[in-house]
């Protein structure tokens, strides 16, 4: 599924983080990944540029330009030339232009199954990403985009041998909307654990209607809590017997499944991925990874400005697929 993998840069080692597991991608898939760079020179000169020469500033800016796309293009050749890289075909791109756009564009352009980039990790999400390339990527690509964490170890590396232990968290509401991340995280996980099993566990956090009672405390109508409780684990267990015998059976991973109560789901999801989940029936291992779509039961509306999606992206520091399904 993911042959073609964008991996942007800005620069940074961080952003270089990207690249040891897009290889391992493609490594896996025989694959390949392209780097990409856009140069604007407008965050570090802006307005200063026009201030200190305001009659020669058109000419000086593309001067700039001209200097950051060959120093790009210098930049992207040693990467590509990495040991990192070492067995891949590893194409490079750079243009001027703003940032978020342009990388969407290309991504569509060169027809890419997959974005890796780095983020900041735990609460980085939020400092880099709001107003930024990333919130604008994770919220307008088409394409999944596999987001990791900066300075956030988890129990597997993604970028070393040790992820073939891999354990995704796919995140599920009860809609087709959601279960669309399920084939990307199948086949990511499939492709990181490579040679060896990853495994998926389908996640449905319920948060039950309640009623307030005229004694100001707050109780849950059983008949409705056995109803929902009842029907979203007739939900899961189907979903996930279905994966277990498709796509997962195709790919060699392990499938499990589970359904909580809990009053705030993204909170819920976060914790279990990260430490796991121990109950009465069952014990719920931790993850490596979580996988989430942008849009959930009633659309944006339930998951993405309902806050569930981006407070997951914002609290958790594991690496997050996040995958934006077809209308």
């Amino acid at each position: 599924m993911f042959q073609r993998i964008l991996v942007p840069l800005d620069g940074s080692s961080r952003a270089e983080r990207a690249i040891p597991v897009a290889a391992r991608i493609a490594r896996a898939t025989r694959g390949s990944v392209l780097l990409l760079q856009v140069a604007t020179f407008q965050a570090q000169y802006g307005l200063y540029l026009y201030q200190w020469y305001p009659s020669s500033s058109p000419v000086l800016a593309q001067e700039i330009l001209d200097t950051e796309l060959e120093d790009a293009h210098i930049y992207l050749t040693a990467l590509a030339h990495s040991e990192t890289l070492a067995g891949i075909k590893v194409e490079m791109k750079a243009f001027t232009g703003v940032a978020a756009p342009t990388i969407l564009a290309v991504a569509h352009e060169q027809q890419a199954d997959l974005i890796v980039m780095c983020s900041h990790g735990r609460t980085g999400f939020k400092r880099w990403a709001l107003g930024s390339v990333a919130q604008k990527i994770v919220r307008q690509s088409t394409l999944p985009v596999l987001l990791l964490r900066e300075g956030s170890p988890t129990s597997v590396d993604l970028r070393s041998d040790d992820a073939h232990h891999l354990r995704a968290l796919v995140a599920l509401d009860g809609s087709p909307f959601a279960e669309a991340a399920l084939k990307p995280a199948a086949h990511l996980v499939a492709a990181l654990a490579a040679p060896g099993k990853g495994a998926l566990h389908l996640a449905q956090i319920v948060n039950l209607p309640v009623i307030t009672s005229e004694h100001e405390y707050t109780q849950y109508d059983e008949a409705v809590r056995e109803q929902v409780l009842h029907a979203a684990t007739s939900y899961t267990s189907t979903v996930a017997e279905n994966t277990s015998n498709g796509i997962a059976a195709e790919l060699a991973l392990k499938v499990t499944c589970s359904v909580s109560v809990k009053e705030d789901v993204a909170d819920a999801l976060i914790r279990m991925a990260e430490l796991g989940e121990e109950t009465g029936s069952y014990e719920v291992e931790g993850c490596d990874l979580i996988a989430i779509a942008t849009h959930g039961l009633s659309g944006l509306q339930r998951w993405m400005i309902g806050s569930i999606t981006e407070r997951v992206l914002d609290g958790s520091k594991l690496p997050l697929l996040i995958v934006r399904p077809q209308e």
